[in-house]
């Protein structure tokens, strides 16, 4: 106090008792807060920068009296007015003039409000030199040793009443104040700013964690970290639609150039509007604004020069994602600038990171990664396949095929199919699916042949591969470079689209539908492509597979060890394993019949098997034995027909001598015979199964074309009609026989 009292000396000639007065206000025992310690620091920051004013009396005094009044819970502008009046009232009795008493009375009055101009406000150049060397004094408080301003600030807070409304007040006061300047001087900026800065940082984070609100800020915090991760995630869709086409088939003119411009100005705008989501200032809401506006060009601009689709011409993959590179950074811009806007005095500054704003910065990014990966990627995917497809026709009810008697004559005769047989024809519940070159599958009523619709593709110039799956309701075609596509049989549109890590799968059967991978997986999948499960035979396997409608049988052979090969059951629905049984030899051909699974028993080095041997899938049971002839030297083909199963083979060596094909029907449910037919027919032939259990082929004689039939009744031919090709092979679906023309399809009557 006495070291206090001694700054007094000279101020004011003859204010002796003026000075002890003030000095008593300042250490009385009911004020809590800005006691003599707060003074004298006040008082020592003056005389480093008292030289900028241009009336030191006038800014000393008023340094002396702004906080002479202070009442407990006091907010600083009543305290500045009634020491101002306190100054007006006793500085005439020691003979100071009033312009002087006006000057003090006015300084005193701007502690009221400590608040600096915001860094970037526009201001113009100041004046009032005695007022911010005075200001700048009272906030040396701020500068003030650690300890010294821990205490500095209890004090405050104690002074302010209730502990909640004290620290909110408070955290509001230490974030308007690290809003601005802190000090308006440049002489304080550079002496104090630092250290001020870290005193009101260490306070705020302090402040942040006693206050009960965890999620302070998460909103900004959000905004920020969308601003941020949406343009760094633009910028990785920007780089993949530069190795995509922009049309197809790819012209060589085309332009690589946006794509890359995009990706560069993507990545560097992250940063960028991550200051501008973190400011208030005009500059940074202009920035986003010209993210914002530019994004929104390029989609225009883009939508505009999206290439027209026709039957030639498809949509590339770097049309959507473009688009969608461009979204994301409009989204990018819009969160930047609207943060910027939502930075006003109740939230500008954000204090350590707590854990509302924790959570946002971990929930973006990861929310952005779901976006690209269950958002973005799936319909860019799903705009191209939409885009490139074509569908023609008027559903009508479709017909009922008669069955084929082959009696030489002629059912129907379809129109054209350019470079498409009969052999890769597939049967459904509403027609003929018939598949062409340049993406085209088709679909031909089987009572007349007619078209009933029509499937294509721009984007495909390869004939997809089919097949007939959901019991005949569905048509799986498989499209290069596209995948699998599930389409109606009855209307042609498009059902599904296969995920595309499912492209490279294989079919291994249709109904009930099973896909496997050249890595030893068996997937049980429904057929709009969702995988029911997973079986993995391991490595240095190869799994082949066949099911019934309730049990799937994998057979498993090793290929790196001496591992005995391997049969497993598992369950169609849930993948469950049932039974699992090892043997010494490989079982082939597998067929299902009457919901048995037929395998053939290996006959050594020949390729005619020992026996046939049928196993109740359920349990692995063999259920009979049907040993082949040792005399049958051929293919030994099994075909299901019902309740029998069809085995064709020859009887005598596999040469080009042997003219003779027979034909024998295993009854399933017991494994007898029902009945053999022998024909003089090539066993080198290819044939076809109707399901009444005829067999077709194909030969050539005097004159024209032959059906060969054998069946239960025996063996017989039928001349063709001329515009048959007997060089290409046979399909039966159901009782129809189908054969091939010039470049159209042929129901046999």
């Amino acid at each position: 106090m006495v070291e206090l009292r001694a700054r007094w000396d000279d101020l004011l000639p003859g204010s002796a008792s003026l000075a002890d007065d003030l000095v008593a206000w300042y250490v009385e025992r009911n004020r809590r807060a800005y006691r003599d310690q707060y003074l004298n620091i006040v008082l020592t920051a003056l005389d480093s920068l008292i030289q900028l004013s241009t009336d030191p009396t006038s800014v000393r005094l008023a340094a002396w009296f702004h906080r002479a009044v202070h009442e407990p819970g006091g907010t600083p502008p009543e305290d500045a007015e009634a020491s101002a009046r306190l100054a007006e009232h006793l500085l005439p009795q020691y003979g100071v003039a009033p312009i002087r008493i006006a000057e003090v009375a006015r300084l005193i009055r701007l502690t009221g409000d400590l608040a600096a101009p915001q860094p970037d406000a526009y201001a113009p150049p100041r004046r009032d030199a005695n007022g911010d060397v005075l200001l700048d004094a009272v906030n040396a408080i701020l500068a003030s040793d650690p300890s010294r301003y821990a205490v500095h600030t209890a004090e405050v807070r104690r002074d302010a009443g209730e502990r909640k409304a004290a620290l909110e007040h408070r955290y509001e006061e230490v974030r308007d104040l690290l809003d601005g300047h802190l000090y308006r001087t440049q002489l304080a900026r550079q002496r104090l700013g630092q250290v001020a800065r870290l005193n009101l940082e260490s306070e705020l984070a302090g402040l942040d964690s006693e206050l009960p609100a965890p999620w302070r800020g998460w909103q900004q915090a959000a905004l920020t970290a969308t601003a941020t991760f949406t343009a760094i995630a633009a910028a990785v869709v920007a780089i993949a639609a530069s190795g995509a086409s922009w049309e197809i088939p790819t012209t060589q003119d085309e332009a690589g150039w946006p794509s890359v411009a995009l990706a560069v100005l993507s990545f560097f705008s992250a940063p960028v509007l991550f200051r501008c989501a973190r400011s208030a200032s005009q500059r940074a809401r202009l920035i986003a604004g010209a993210v914002l506006a530019i994004a929104v060009t390029g989609l225009l601009i883009a939508w505009a020069q999206a290439p027209r689709t026709n039957e030639a011409v498809g949509i590339g993959l770097r049309v959507p994602l473009l688009i969608s590179a461009l979204l994301l950074l409009l989204t990018a811009g819009a969160a930047a600038l609207v943060a910027s806007l939502l930075r006003t005095r109740t939230a500008r500054f954000l204090p350590a990171r707590n854990l509302g704003q924790q959570l946002a910065w971990l929930a973006v990014p990861a929310a952005v990664a779901l976006t690209l990966l269950l958002i973005v990627q799936p319909l860019s995917r799903n705009y191209v396949l939409s885009s490139n497809e074509r569908v023609e026709g008027t559903p009508r009810e479709a017909g009922r095929a008669s069955p084929s008697v082959l009696d030489g004559g002629v059912a129907w005769v379809s129109d054209s199919v350019l470079g498409t047989g009969a052999e890769e024809a597939v049967g459904t519940r509403y027609g003929i699916a018939i598949p062409r070159p340049s993406g085209v599958v088709e679909m031909l009523d089987a009572a007349t042949g007619s078209l009933r619709w029509r499937y294509s593709r721009s984007d495909s110039d390869e004939k997809p591969v089919i097949t007939a799956t959901g019991n005949g309701e569905y048509v799986l075609a498989q499209f290069a470079d596209v995948g699998y596509l599930l389409l109606d049989a009855n209307t042609g549109h498009r059902k599904a689209a296969w995920s595309g890590r499912t492209r490279d799968h294989v079919i291994q059967q249709a109904q009930p539908l099973l896909t496997g991978e050249r890595s030893g997986k068996l997937h049980g999948v429904d057929p709009g492509g969702r995988e029911r499960w997973t079986y993995e035979s391991g490595h240095c396997t190869d799994l082949g597979a066949i099911a019934t409608a309730e049990t799937v049988l994998a057979f498993v052979s090793h290929s790196c060890d001496d591992r005995p090969d391997q049969m497993t059951a598992l369950d169609v629905q849930s993948g469950k394993k049932l039974w699992t049984r090892t043997s010494a030899d490989t079982y082939r051909r597998p067929v299902v019949v009457a919901g048995l699974v037929v395998v053939a028993e290996p006959g050594g080095d020949g390729d005619v098997p020992a026996a046939l041997t049928a196993i109740e899938p359920r349990t692995g049971d063999i259920r009979w034995r049907w040993e082949v002839p040792r005399t049958w030297a051929c293919r030994t083909l099994l075909n299901a027909a019902g309740k029998y199963l069809i085995v064709v083979d020859c009887p005598g060596p596999s040469s080009l001598e042997n003219r003779r094909t027979v034909v024998t029907a295993v009854d399933a449910n017991t494994g007898l015979t029902a009945w053999q037919t022998l024909a003089p027919v090539s066993p080198r032939m290819k044939v076809t199964v109707t399901a009444d259990g005829r067999v077709v082929s194909l030969s050539r004689a005097a004159g024209g074309c032959v059906a060969n039939v054998i069946g239960r009744a025996g063996f017989r031919q039928a001349r063709l009609p001329a515009g048959i090709s007997c060089s290409r092979d046979p399909r039966a679906v159901g009782n129809l026989v189908l054969t091939s023309g010039a470049n159209t399809v042929i129901a046999l009557r």
